[in-house]
């Protein structure tokens, strides 16, 4: 088996190389990747991002968007994470088999104290009735690819704030989340495997993976990318992972409602539904006054990306009551 340790700290560049690799490398023998990224969201490949995630909370934080080409629900990733995958030939791994894929992780985690650790329910890992890992896999062009998280030493204060299931705003028929009990590794791990930094954890994970003392030992197990290979990836960050046609774009259709009083303007109340991503039709009821008629301002914001940002711009170019405007 040949490993790769992404040169990224982005999720959306290491997604793409995942992708890359997986229908470019030659997977005679199987390939782990391994990648630690900043602050992020991933959401399922068929799932809305508005009904998942507090879009507010995840732009005032500065935490990263992006979907994955892989079913499942939506997962937090920061620093304090680890994300593997293994790529093989269709065949040698069976499609669903997560207990299988996920075995060399298990074994290492084991190996390093976290001995309670096992697979458990359709694709995750406990500790206990605690989740610290969750998987996902797809098949392409004749090879199988699995891929999961593993909780080192998540912020998990973050994870209420962020990933919301908004049943009475959003209504779609979108894949939602399932929220679960989840744990970090770190203390379940022998003291000596409790490292200061996440990266000296995932070599030491490497390493009992492969059951060796050092990275030395495995050197020629390392893969490393070319400039075509990084101008391929690039080329993928820029058409999928980093694109927002693909990031909200492929939500699938949904209505949003939202009612709420505004000092000064009184009740605003929206009713709208998108497709494919952008606004389709839209209508504002209430009790306020307003010198133009509304349908003015509908159809200006019909075929805007339903995205804060893309909302805001249009607005700025009307002259709407500030208070409304920041409440969009």
């Amino acid at each position: 088996m040949r490993y790769y340790v992404m040169e990224s700290d982005d999720i959306r560049r290491n997604l793409a190389t995942e992708e890359y690799l997986m229908d470019t490398t030659d997977v005679t023998e199987p390939l782990l990747l391994l990648y630690i990224q900043k602050p992020c969201i991933i959401i399922g490949r068929n799932q809305n991002a508005y009904e998942e995630i507090d879009l507010n909370y995840l732009r005032e934080h500065q935490i990263v968007l992006t979907r994955r080409v892989s079913g499942g629900g939506a997962v937090y990733d920061d620093l304090g994470n680890i994300s593997f995958s293994f790529v093989t030939k269709k065949g040698d791994t069976t499609f669903g088999d997560y207990r299988g894929v996920t075995t060399p992780i298990l074994k290492a985690l084991r190996s390093m104290g976290a001995i309670k650790a096992a697979a458990g329910g359709r694709n995750d890992l406990y500790i206990g009735d605690k989740k610290f890992s969750g998987n996902a896999m797809y098949s392409k062009k004749g090879r199988t690819y699995s891929h999961g998280t593993l909780m080192y030493d998540v912020d998990l204060t973050v994870l209420d704030k962020v990933l919301t299931v908004s049943k009475e705003k959003v209504a779609s028929k979108a894949t939602r989340s399932v929220p679960k009990s989840v744990t970090n590794v770190k203390p379940y791990l022998d003291q000596q495997f409790q490292t200061d930094t996440i990266e000296e954890f995932r070599d030491e994970l490497i390493c009992h993976v492969y059951q060796v003392d050092s990275l030395a030992e495995i050197a020629d197990k390392k893969l490393e990318l070319t400039d075509e290979d990084r101008r391929g990836i690039q080329k993928l960050v820029d058409e999928r992972y980093a694109n927002d046609d693909w990031v909200y774009g492929a939500a699938p259709n949904f209505e949003f409602n939202q009612r709420t009083r505004v000092a000064d303007v009184g009740i605003v109340d929206v009713h709208l539904s998108t497709e494919k991503g952008k606004i389709s039709a839209i209508q504002f009821f209430g009790d306020f006054f307003g010198v133009k008629d509304i349908e003015g301002l509908e159809n200006l914001l019909v075929g805007t990306v339903y995205k804060y940002e893309m909302i805001k711009e249009a607005l700025d170019t009307v002259d709407v009551w500030f208070s409304v405007k920041q409440r969009w």
